[in-house]
């Protein structure tokens, strides 16, 4: 296809370009970069909610998802498609940017939407996945939500996520908090919590009182056990997911796979009957044309009070349940158990009886 002029658009009053509008981001659907635009641009007030003033990494794919596409680890792997923490040179003067500070320490200036321009205008550079902070700019080291994220392990599925959030909603609610669900954009879960603001430490122990709790009620099918060995055929509460710098896709965020799919915000009665292949970006078009943002509610909602999951987290840690592994690339955190998978830990000596 021949190269295209740039193109204007017009955002809420304010001129955002857009390079090659007429490449083709999604060939098996036929969606172009300006289609992904205008995507943006209709699902905007629900996308902007989900963003607004919450430091964002940037998943480019200037590319497009095309066959063999792959993504650069940033560790020597270089791919078609990349993360970018910081903000990019030469951004306009009216995106605005947020401090994060990393586990390592190193601090970094990233952008941090405000508006649905700039969510247009990181279209442009090729931004498919929304990656935000659980914290906002004003404050970039006080989560004010939680995010529980039910991942499906071989021989597990969607289905099975679901059952697990159902009852996940129960065991929120016994702890004064109220959840709300999205799909991921594929095969998991991911359940939202607005709470009162505090540190990442306090976050990640919530969330992994919250997954022990769930799997206490369904150990055959939920596990927060880290080690992929020891989970079996269950659901797997990442709680590593409130780690510092740990990312989950935005709602409305489309998935990088040929069928567009999307994250998409759920009312609690769907859970049961929807699949992630039912949201994609001509249908949510359509489902947002008609409901407009189905997580207004969300966004609307009280904060809740963490103090009781904190408290649970307390009596496990009493029970003899303490800290979990963080991610391989954080440095040893305090209470931190052995990074080594339980298989190939150093067995102890025998007696000498």
């Amino acid at each position: 296809m021949a190269k295209t002029e740039a193109v204007e658009i017009d955002v809420d009053g304010r001129a955002v370009r857009l390079s090659s509008p007429d490449k083709l981001y999604f060939p098996e659907l036929g969606l172009t970069k300006r289609d992904v635009a205008e995507y943006v641009i209709a699902v905007g007030e629900g996308m902007l909610a989900a963003l607004q003033d919450r430091p964002t990494t940037m998943e480019r794919w200037p590319g497009g998802v095309v066959e063999g596409a792959v993504v650069s680890t940033g560790r020597g792997s270089w791919g078609d498609a990349f993360y970018q923490k910081r903000t990019p040179k030469g951004a306009p003067d009216w995106v605005q940017r947020a401090t994060i500070t990393f586990p390592s320490g190193r601090v970094a200036e990233t952008v941090a939407p405000a508006d649905v321009a700039t969510l247009v205008w990181m279209v442009n550079l090729g931004t498919l996945r929304f990656h935000a902070w659980p914290v906002r700019a004003s404050d970039p080291d006080a989560v004010d939500q939680l995010r529980i994220d039910l991942d499906p392990q071989p021989g597990t599925d969607f289905a099975d996520a679901a059952t697990a959030a159902l009852e996940l909603r129960q065991v929120l609610a016994e702890a004064g908090l109220e959840g709300f669900p999205k799909t991921s954009g594929g095969r998991g879960l991911h359940v939202f919590v607005p709470v009162s603001p505090l540190d990442f430490i306090d976050a990640r122990h919530a969330t992994i009182a919250i997954g022990r709790e769930l799997a206490r009620r369904m150990p055959d099918a939920v596990t927060v056990n880290w080690w992929k060995e020891e989970r079996g055929e269950r659901i797997f509460v990442d709680f590593n997911q409130m780690a510092r710098d740990r990312l989950m896709a935005s709602a409305y965020s489309i998935r990088p796979v040929p069928q567009a799919r999307v994250s998409a915000p759920l009312d609690w009665d769907e859970v049961p009957d929807v699949s992630p292949e039912d949201f994609t970006v001509p249908t949510m078009l359509e489902r947002f044309a008609e409901r407009g943002d189905v997580w207004a509610p969300y966004h609307e909602a009280e904060p809740g009070d963490p103090g009781a999951v904190l408290e649970w987290y307390e009596r496990d840690v009493a029970d003899g349940e303490g800290e979990m592994p963080y991610p391989p690339e954080y440095p040893k955190m305090e209470g931190e158990p052995p990074r080594v998978q339980p298989s190939r830990a150093r067995k102890p000596a025998a007696d000498d009886e």
